[in-house]
């Protein structure tokens, strides 16, 4: 079966309105989703408890009368005890030798195993009971009479069951009764052997059905109550702190498929008796890291075991070791490039849930004996499948059309096909786009945009110059630009057409969208400047149509898209520059970026007055020291 890694974005509404209800609605679908899949339990029966540990809610007190039943270990015994008192009944064969009593060797076998000491002879209408002792087999009765003794002697099975139910009847399933409004367990308390039989006496009594289809209807409004209002609380974060996020369909849906994939695992371990620690909960800081930022990668987890709390049994518990895992896996992954970091985060989340999980048991308890050496059985099996979200960040890469520092960090390997090419057949394009990206990543860092994002952008940003790389000048070594020799118009056509050429060639070798949005946008909308100086000057007077000098856009939307293009220019128009000095590189990048500022192309990026200003410091530091004076050697006399 293949997988279908169509991107989701392709599938969803496209005006806005319906976008903004779609993406409400995934919420509120999700919600009712959730509560669907949960586990329930004994009815309106919601408390989660183990024995040893203490009772993590309010104090409990009854609500209604109720027996205590006795475990099933108790009835076991006293079953066993009730049964050896048992005296099996047998028919006496008439016409047989009447001196010896003579039963088969199974039966034998079967009265000593259960303990009957005792067997009861039916003989016409008398019933005369005798010890086991005195009852032989054949075997037994010729090694102690000399001759051979048939059995006479067969079990009455059906007064012997009569005999039997008669006396199990007398046997009473509880002991005790708990008075309605009695205090049942108190919070903080341990629970107790004594605790845990009554609370299984609650949990049974709830299974009523008048009582627990009522109950059962609150719990399920309860729950969906709680869903919705973690969920709300998290939308209500990404609408105040992260605004770009709830406006993308692609990215809620992200969000919201992690959620489920995580709580349903939990819900389906929880249906089949398996531990809920078995569940990587870590795959969802870890994912939303790779391609968001720290802080909606906390808030997340945060919202996610808030809602496995519900259902989980000792929740407490549970909540305080997944915020820590939670912690520690974000920060372990500040950045992840390598797949090593994913081994090294795995192995501190397994460090994190064996410590916190031993010290909750003994801050809860204060007893060794109270660990269960199954839990850190099932923190490893966690940590090995924390490392298997490896494969799901390339899932979601295509699913959501996102790109992670893994991706990123493989494409700017300078021995890929595509940048092989660029320096081979354009190598003044290639040095251009090195440069570019490490002025680029540089302004990214000084502002806290993405500089591995920029970086990578700035390597292909000028890809489509391969398909023609003699028309522009920095791969012209002998001086002539064939350009010149064309009518300005088609000139500038001809240079306009590299970008276009660039979204054709990264398709191609399909190349993330978001590295394609930055062979689109480097230019933005601007004049190809030179050509249109030169167009206007050799026609004083004419009405020029500035649409055949000016790039298609679209404009930049991002602070990296932004850092790109200013880069792109400045590290071109530092090429022309014959002075290098401070001063005229700080006059090359202020003229330049003031006139971007100006023609508008930073309009729809969020970058602020502060962001340009930190920009520029860079580019000048950064073109100051890329271009500073180198003195000359001198020679000696003898000109060696």
């Amino acid at each position: 079966m293949k997988l279908d890694l169509t991107p989701i974005t392709s599938k969803i509404p496209q005006s806005e309105n319906a976008q903004t209800v779609f993406r409400l609605s995934v919420f509120v679908i999700l919600a009712a989703v959730i509560v669907l899949i949960f586990p329930r339990y004994s009815n309106a029966f919601r408390y989660h408890f183990e024995l040893g540990k203490p009772w993590g809610y309010n104090a409990l007190t009854a609500d209604f009368d109720f027996p205590i039943y006795k475990t099933d270990e108790q009835l076991a015994r006293e079953q066993a005890q009730l049964l050896s008192t048992l005296t099996p009944t047998y028919q006496y064969i008439r016409g047989a030798q009447r001196q010896v009593m003579v039963i088969s060797l199974l039966d034998k076998e079967w009265l000593e195993s259960a303990g009957h000491n005792r067997i009861a002879v039916e003989q016409g209408r008398t019933t005369r009971t005798y010890p086991l002792s005195d009852i032989y087999t054949p075997k037994s009765a010729y090694e102690h009479f000399g001759y051979d003794c048939a059995q006479n002697l067969v079990l009455d099975t059906a007064v012997t069951n009569a005999t039997r139910d008669k006396l199990l009847s007398t046997l009473s399933p509880t002991q005790g009764l708990v008075q309605k409004g009695e205090k049942i367990i108190d919070r903080g308390d341990i629970v107790t052997e004594r605790n845990y039989q009554i609370l299984q006496s609650l949990r049974k009594a709830y299974d009523d059905e008048s009582l627990g289809t009522k109950q059962r209807t609150i719990s399920i409004m309860g729950e969906t109550i709680l869903v919705l209002l973690f969920l709300c609380l998290f939308v209500i974060y990404l609408y105040v702190f992260r605004r770009a996020y709830l406006r993308s369909t692609a990215t809620v849906l992200f969000f919201c498929l992690q959620m489920f994939i995580v709580i349903a695992l939990a819900c389906l371990a929880l249906r089949f008796n398996l531990s809920v620690y078995l569940i990587p909960f870590a795959w969802v800081p870890i994912l939303t890291r790779v391609f968001f930022d720290s802080r909606t990668a906390l808030f997340l987890h945060f919202t996610t075991i808030l809602i496995t709390s519900i259902v989980v049994p000792a929740p407490v518990e549970f909540f305080f070791i997944q915020i820590v895992v939670g912690m520690v896996a974000i920060s372990s992954l500040s950045d992840m490039t390598r797949r090593a970091q994913l081994v090294q985060t795995a192995a501190w989340i397994l460090l994190a849930q064996t410590v916190s999980y031993t010290a909750i048991t003994f801050a809860q308890t204060g007893a060794w004996s109270a660990l269960d050496p199954w839990m850190y059985l099932y923190f490893v099996i966690c940590a090995l499948l924390t490392i298997g979200c490896y494969g799901l960040i390339y899932t979601f890469e295509k699913l959501f059309r996102f790109i992670s520092s893994i991706t990123l960090v493989e494409l700017t390997d300078l021995n890929s096909d595509l940048l092989h090419a660029l320096a081979e057949r354009a190598p003044g394009t290639f040095q251009h786009s090195m440069q570019v990206s490490n002025l680029a990543a540089e302004a990214a860092k000084a502002i806290g945009a993405n500089a591995l994002l920029v970086r990578t952008g700035a390597l292909y940003h000028d890809i489509g110059k391969i398909t023609d790389p003699l028309y522009f000048t920095e791969n012209q070594n002998n001086g002539e630009n064939p350009l010149l020799q064309m009518d300005p118009r088609d000139a500038a056509q001809v240079v306009i057409s590299h970008v276009a050429e660039g979204e054709k060639i990264a398709r191609r070798n399909h190349l993330p969208e978001v590295i394609i949005n930055f062979i689109t946008t480097h230019h933005g909308t601007s004049l190809v400047r030179y050509f249109y100086n030169t167009y206007c000057n050799t026609h004083p007077g004419e009405s020029v149509d500035q649409s055949l000098f000016r790039y298609p856009g679209s404009k930049p939307t991002t602070k990296e898209g932004a850092i790109l293009m200013m880069a792109d220019a400045i590290e071109a128009r530092s090429r022309s520059l014959s002075d290098f000095s401070e001063a005229t590189i700080r006059q090359a990048v202020n003229q330049m970026i003031d006139a971007q500022i100006a023609d508008g192309q930073f309009a729809e990026t969020p970058l602020s007055f502060k962001d340009v200003e930190d920009i520029r410091l860079v580019f000048v530091s950064r073109l100051t020291a890329m271009n500073h004076h180198r003195i000359s050697y001198p020679t000696l006399n003898n000109g060696k």
